[in-house]
């Protein structure tokens, strides 16, 4: 990935050294509002998606993130805002209309059609002639590992094949960009952590600005060049995943990207041995919680009340005293060690964010 395309991925908040540059963003989400009824699904977002890049909105159920795909993708209409590709205004055009390919989270194939006829659909409905889609679907079906399978069923596929079989008829189309909603949550782990690193190896090769939906933060930010970290229909944090997972913006990016222990108030400033900045809390991630004697200085004494080995480490829950009601704390430690008869912990790295959960 090149400095430009990390620079390049900036949301319209960020600050850059380099002039703006006369390449206009693949994708640009301006001011965007989705609202339905009285719920609002996007409230305002904005978000430049730089050619050639991969990035991921990021959230739990319900933050929106789907919604602003398909309002990326042609399938809604905004309230308010624009979106605009390589320039152009498409805020009012449909789906097949804008320079874009959707691959779904239900793959969304024919089932009477064959593999080959399946990946070579959205070339034919756009009035591609039959031997080059057939061609062309074949060259897409290759690129993914299917060669070959053109006249096989579609429903004779394993999941994994069809998941890739949506992938090709995606890629067949030649989009200028890549729209991802969820198409590997069906998979299970094994297959979903192999089948992220071919994405990201065909994305790479084939130079596709994409945007891809997911609440996995494992494969966000294995995938992603940025991450849109979404929440209630808005962006609450956006930036390369190295950067956002070491400095979290806030006590809920810290939360959701490595599951940190958030603490408050006293507690918060006995684990972390120095006072609390006005409005901040302690972001620990399990990593960053040491265990220690009960004698230590800065050590607050702690009861063991899980375990669970992970593979990598032993991930204990403990529970300490925080004054009007215990707190339950998470850490991870060797698989092998001891529990203390005296256990006690520290936060071994402290960072303090703004508390945007207010609890």
């Amino acid at each position: 990935m090149s400095e430009g395309q990390r620079d390049g991925g900036m949301g319209r908040g960020s600050s850059s050294s380099h002039p703006t540059s006369p390449t206009p963003p693949a994708v640009q989400v301006d001011d965007v509002v989705k609202r339905y009824g009285d719920v609002v699904a996007v409230g305002g977002v904005s978000l430049d998606v730089a050619p050639g890049s991969f990035v991921s909105l990021l959230g739990p159920s319900g933050c929106g993130k789907t919604t602003l795909l398909r309002l990326v993708g042609g399938f809604e209409t905004p309230d308010a805002g624009a979106v605009r590709m390589s320039g152009a205004d498409v805020t009012r055009r449909p789906p097949q209309a804008r320079p874009t390919a959707m691959v779904f989270q239900s793959y969304a194939l024919f089932p009477t059609m064959t593999v080959g006829e399946n990946v070579a659909y959205g070339l034919r409905v756009t009035g591609t002639k039959k031997a080059e889609a057939r061609e062309r679907a074949g060259r897409a079906l290759r690129r993914v590992d299917l060669g070959g399978l053109d006249d096989r069923p579609v429903a004779a596929l394993s999941g994994g094949q069809q998941q890739r079989v949506a992938l090709a008829r995606a890629i067949a189309v030649e989009p200028e960009v890549l729209l991802f909603d969820e198409p590997l949550s069906n998979l299970d782990a094994a297959l979903r952590e192999a089948t992220r690193a071919e994405v990201k190896a065909l994305q790479s090769d084939l130079g596709t600005t994409s945007l891809w939906v997911t609440h996995d933060q494992a494969e966000a930010l294995a995938l992603s060049d940025r991450v849109a970290l979404m929440r209630a229909g808005r962006v609450v944090g956006e930036g390369a995943p190295e950067d956002l997972y070491a400095a979290p913006p806030t006590a809920y990016a810290a939360r959701f990207l490595g599951r940190a222990n958030v603490v408050r108030g006293a507690l918060a400033e006995r684990l972390a041995g120095q006072p609390a900045p006005p409005g901040h809390a302690l972001a620990v991630r399990p990593e960053g919680l040491a265990v220690a004697a009960g004698g230590a200085e800065g050590a607050v004494p702690a009861r063991l009340v899980a375990r669970q080995f992970l593979g990598h480490a032993s991930e204990w829950e403990v529970e300490v005293d925080a004054g009007d009601a215990p707190v339950r704390l998470r850490l991870w430690t060797d698989p092998g060690r001891a529990v203390p008869a005296d256990l006690a912990v520290r936060a071994a790295s402290p960072r303090w964010v703004p508390d945007d959960e207010g609890r």
